[in-house]
């Protein structure tokens, strides 16, 4: 039974980071794209960010949720790891958004 919820577990882990990764790579897709004046493919890398940042906060909700109930994880660094990847991955986004914002701005201000 321990060795099920280890595995269950580094699953959960894995995928915060998984996702964290992906969600700051389509945030990053995004910029590039604003960068080119692609605002349509911008808008759609940020919601597809988005996605993977809801993945990861279901993950994580579920974590918290067998806390609550007593099922007490082992903190580990890998555990860490994954949620600093995730934070940073939420920081990204929201400045990948200001980001595409911006040139958006500065396309209209250059017509």
């Amino acid at each position: 039974m321990a060795e099920e919820q280890h595995d269950e577990e580094l699953e959960t882990i894995m995928g915060l980071i998984i996702n964290g990764g992906n969600a700051k790579s389509s945030a990053f897709e995004a910029i590039n794209a604003a960068k080119k004046g692609q605002f349509t493919v911008a808008e759609q890398k940020l919601k597809e960010s988005d996605q993977f940042l809801v993945d990861a906060h279901n993950s994580q909700t579920d974590m918290l949720t067998k806390e609550a109930n007593g099922e007490h994880a082992k903190v580990s660094l890998l555990m860490v790891h994954s949620q600093d990847h995730i934070m940073n991955a939420i920081t990204f986004r929201d400045l990948a958004g200001e980001i595409v914002d911006l040139y958006k701005r500065l396309d209209k201000e250059g017509e």
